[in-house]
């Protein structure tokens, strides 16, 4: 087991996936490590229990009891809880499938652009040792059990992949509360994150937009359904919590509004436009909102195309 009085003197982690230590496989071996365990099955213990339990009682002692394990046991397989969290981050998000590269030319840039297109979906310059990569596209079934991926179709038209990939993300932030603060925290650089970033950075080169323009595209988007799929995911896990449907738990929060002397008038002066969301469940209308979000946002970076832009 790595020791932190081992880690004196080394310079501050940035992420577990640029650490050079591998890691060890089951069995009991040499030093007395437990046998039965591997990385693989802790990580997938961990996503079992973040989405049962969320972030906040998260422990590795409560994992090593999931594990029947002692706490100790663990910390053969990772150094860190952070590293654990960050394992767990990419073990989710290889629950989305990316299309296959296709041998799809990439468009003549405009004249005018950078040579080299931009290499990742924040906009912002990378993120200084121990910072956040920032909450962009980036686990899932990933080691273990796991609700089964649905592959993300590939196909020449860039618009149908990119809604493709923008619903796999949200569907990806729902399931598992948990994924956003982590991968606001995290680089976000595992191998399943990674393969999600360069699937969306091949589908916006595909657009036409100049380079230049390219990663304000992607943050355009993916910051949009990172934010919907967040709050949509907290608003279902609160519901659960609550024991309610979400139709049912929607009715008694407007019921409660409603009758606060102070929220009434900002009830009153949006029931219009509650009205032209037209019928539905709380779930329906919340896909019709994100389906015309979605469509906005690639109307427009059609329209920027169109302009030269």
């Amino acid at each position: 087991m790595v020791r932190a009085a081992e880690r004196a003197g080394r310079p501050p982690r940035t992420s577990v996936w640029l650490e050079d230590r591998a890691p060890r496989g089951g069995g009991r071996g040499g030093g007395g490590q437990p046998s039965g365990l591997d990385r693989d099955r802790i990580t997938a213990a961990t996503v079992r229990l973040l989405d049962a339990e969320g972030l906040t009682k998260f422990s590795m002692r409560r994992l090593a009891a999931e594990l029947n394990v002692t706490a100790m046991s663990v910390y053969w397989y990772v150094d860190t809880k952070d590293d654990l969290l960050e394992l767990a981050l990419d073990a989710a998000f290889g629950e989305i499938r990316p299309p296959d590269p296709e041998p799809h030319p990439d468009p003549e840039p405009h004249q005018g652009s950078d040579p080299e297109p931009h290499q990742g979906p924040d906009p912002k310059p990378g993120p200084e040792p121990g910072r956040s990569a920032g909450p962009g596209p980036g686990p899932g079934p990933g080691p273990g059990p796991g609700p089964d991926p649905d592959p993300a179709p590939a196909s020449s038209d860039w618009r149908e992949e990119l809604r493709a990939l923008a619903r796999a993300y949200r569907a990806l932030l729902v399931r598992h509360p948990w994924l956003s603060s982590l991968a606001g925290t995290f680089l976000n650089i595992g191998p399943h994150a990674v393969a999600f970033q360069l699937a969306v950075q091949r589908v916006v080169r595909r657009t036409g937009l100049r380079t230049a323009g390219q990663a304000g595209a992607l943050s355009a988007v993916f910051q949009f359904v990172y934010g919907f799929g967040t709050i949509e995911g907290h608003f279902v896990r609160r519901c659960a919590a609550a024991g309610m449907s979400q139709d049912d738990y929607h009715r008694r929060a407007m019921s409660a509004v409603t009758r606060e002397p102070g929220l009434r008038e900002a009830v009153r002066d949006s029931a219009a436009l509650r009205q032209a969301r037209g019928d539905g469940t709380v779930e329906e209308i919340r896909d019709r909102d994100f389906a015309f979000a979605l469509e906005l946002l690639i109307a427009g970076i059609e329209t920027m195309v169109r302009r030269g832009e």
